[in-house]
């Protein structure tokens, strides 16, 4: 079996509405001091998402062994039935009885402006979610609350698991401060480029004085590809280019899952971040975050084609 990477974050639902208008033609400036409208959606559909649960649903395509760590409410049964039949361990996702799973419910209008809102629900208990009977040999902590991002971090540092800290939608919960002592317990730092800058902005450190206390850093650059430092050193990894850009919901757990497969495999950092943009480059041709149905052999091919690298044998 496939080593164990412990995958810390949020597992919720995404319900994604279409009005098919312009928001900007009921928003008006002159009536905004006393808003009431409402958007007839004939389009809507409900994806599984989150964090935890995208990037575990990646890195079991790769055919690696994620044991997400989440709490979810008891609205989530089919949730979990899913992730289970994939062949996921979700032994480490808490159901809380009298709370409801994280959601987030999107309006889209035909300009692709959305409003959204979010419920964290069952999220706010994650920090109590004890995973240190997991024998695993890599980890993740992605955005959750902010409680439990610090105590999943913590249970890490002190089990001995190296772990990506991936700041994400996580961002305006954390002050310098807290960056810097997040960034003292990992070993991995991921971010996008404007997460990046925010990072460098609050912790007064730039990306490259940063990674000299790091095994590495990664950021995404969206179609520009990666860059990767070493030891104060940048290191710029290719996009994988794609022909048909549908959504981008989910391309960024999906390139830390092709992070974390290759971290665990013991591979080059370099080659771990190009199997990443690999990842990224097939999830943004589908809608939603775990849509995206590769063969490993797709995977593999992709992987071969684009940067000359094998994928390993399936576990």
């Amino acid at each position: 079996m496939a080593k164990k990477i412990v995958v810390c974050g949020s597992v919720a639902f995404d319900t994604i509405a279409v009005f098919e208008g312009h928001f900007k033609e009921h928003i008006l400036a002159e009536s905004i001091q006393s808003l009431s409208v409402s958007f007839f959606v004939p389009s809507m559909r409900k994806e599984y998402g989150g964090c935890a649960g995208n990037i575990a649903y990646n890195l079991r395509l790769l055919g690696g062994n994620p044991v997400p760590v989440g709490t979810v409410g008891v609205d989530a049964t089919d949730y979990l039935q899913y992730l289970g039949a994939l062949g996921i361990d979700v032994s480490k996702v808490r159901v809380i009885p009298d709370m409801f799973t994280p959601q987030c419910f999107i309006t889209t209008d035909l300009d692709n402006n959305q409003i959204a809102s979010f419920h964290p629900g069952a999220m706010v208990r994650s920090a109590e979610n004890d995973f240190s009977d997991v024998d695993a040999v890599w980890g993740i902590v992605s955005p959750d609350s902010k409680e439990g991002m610090f105590a999943h971090a913590q249970r890490m540092k002190d089990g001995g698991i190296p772990f990506v800290f991936d700041l994400g939608q996580a961002m305006p919960l954390f002050s310098g401060d807290d960056l810097k002592q997040m960034i003292g317990m990992a070993t991995v730092l991921t971010a996008n480029d404007y997460e990046a800058s925010i990072i460098e902005q609050r912790t007064g450190s730039s990306m490259e004085e940063l990674s000299r206390g790091l095994q590495a850093i990664v950021v995404t650059r969206g179609a520009e590809g990666a860059t990767l430092f070493e030891n104060g050193n940048p290191t710029h990894i290719d996009p994988v280019k794609v022909d048909d850009v549908v959504d981008p919901t989910g391309c960024g757990d999906a390139h830390r899952a092709g992070l974390l497969f290759g971290l665990s495999e013991g591979w080059a950092l370099r080659d771990a971040c190009s199997l990443a943009n690999v990842m990224g480059a097939i999830k943004i041709g589908s809608r939603g975050p775990q849509n995206h149905q590769p063969s490993r052999h797709d995977i593999s091919v992709m992987l071969k084609q684009h940067y000359g690298l094998d994928l390993p044998a399936s576990h």
